[in-house]
């Protein structure tokens, strides 16, 4: 058994998290930047297409939103995580003909940290639409770009949680991709140290066994899910605009309304987009709401299969260095509460 409470998971989920934010979040803005579909206008040389010092800026823009958020996103992932693990393995006992239970080892891993950031996402989704608006914010004006973000959404801040599905479509695959591999390298590194007769024991050595198994699994993991991050990125970057264009479009006191209480001729403009958008084919360039699918349709027409994958090995760096001291850094957390208490972690309790 494991002798981690809950608050050595959160406390550990929580350092984490902190350490990555802190260490690779520019990686992130620039990304983020890549993705965009203002990418080409905003920081690049309209004549040599080359990147501006703009791109360069204001790396850390949004940080703030994201440390308030991981905090208690990542803390809720590792406990749901451990929890829906452990429950899984003791609804799942193991018999003579199959050591590791009925269901794979690698389903059950796949599977807890699926539901883990299901519950994750829904406390990040806000941060991340904030966080992405706000690394998009041209640097140079005296107000905050964080608070710049927040104004967008202030008659409508619901629309911080739009891109929650796109979040989610993303990191669903990630982990479930991730977690299984790195569970295994973890095992086929550990396996091949104990043959060598290097094992230590340490809290170091747990932990940069974790780092790059994490980092490894990691970077494979984003380099296949790029296309539904690139997708996600469109998403939040859209919601400030539909923020806005809800605030732009309501009704004023001068202006006429119907027995509703609606604006006549925003009603009619409405009509008239639902009305072309039963085919959106014919409306690409229309604003307002986006499906995902749709924000992919657009992408794949502006620049093809290749625009699917812009910023994919940026995002492979950031996963391989961001994974990695976040798993490491939380496993070495758990082993480190739990030594000061005078208690042990078992191997086969480790992530």
């Amino acid at each position: 058994m494991s002798d981690n409470t809950n608050t050595d998971i959160l406390l550990a989920g929580a350092v984490a998290a902190f350490t990555v934010d802190l260490l690779v979040y520019p990686l992130d803005t620039l990304k983020t930047r890549f993705q965009s579909p203002d990418y080409a206008r905003l920081y690049t040389h309209a004549a040599t297409q080359k990147p501006t010092p703009a791109l360069f800026r204001g790396l850390y823009q949004g940080v703030g939103s994201v440390i308030i958020a991981t905090l208690p996103s990542s803390g809720a992932f590792f406990t749901t995580y451990e929890r829906t693990k452990a429950f899984f393995t003791h609804i799942n006992p193991a018999t003579s003909t199959r050591p590791d239970g009925f269901i794979p080892t690698p389903v059950i891993h796949a599977s807890a940290s699926s539901f883990a950031e299901l519950v994750s996402c829904a406390i990040l989704t806000p941060a991340e639409v904030i966080k992405q608006n706000a690394q998009m914010v041209q640097p140079g004006s005296s107000t905050n770009a964080t608070a710049q973000t927040l104004a967008k959404f202030r008659s409508n801040p619901l629309a911080l949680w739009r891109g929650y599905t796109a979040l989610a479509g993303r990191n669903l695959p990630f982990t479930a991709l991730q977690f299984p591999m790195f569970e295994k390298l973890k095992e086929l590194i550990r396996g091949h140290r104990d043959a060598q007769g290097k094992t230590t024991g340490t809290i170091f050595e747990s932990g940069m066994i974790t780092a790059v198994s994490a980092g490894t699994a990691g970077t494979m993991a984003a380099v296949l899910t790029t296309p539904v991050d690139v997708v996600k990125t469109r998403v939040m970057l859209s919601a400030a605009e539909e923020a806005v264009n809800r605030v732009s479009s309501k009704p004023s006191n001068d202006r006429l309304v119907d027995a509703f209480g609606k604006d006549v001729q925003a009603s009619k403009e409405t009509a008239k987009s639902a009305a072309s958008n039963l085919n959106p084919l014919t409306s690409p360039g229309k604003k307002g709401k986006k499906s995902a699918w749709n924000i992919g349709r657009e992408i794949l027409q502006e620049k093809g299969m290749v625009g699917l994958w812009r910023g994919g090995a940026l995002r492979g760096l950031w996963t391989f260095v961001g994974s990695g001291l976040y798993l490491g850094v939380y496993e070495s957390g758990r082993v480190y509460l739990a030594n000061r208490r005078g208690e042990q972690i078992n191997e086969e309790d480790l992530l």
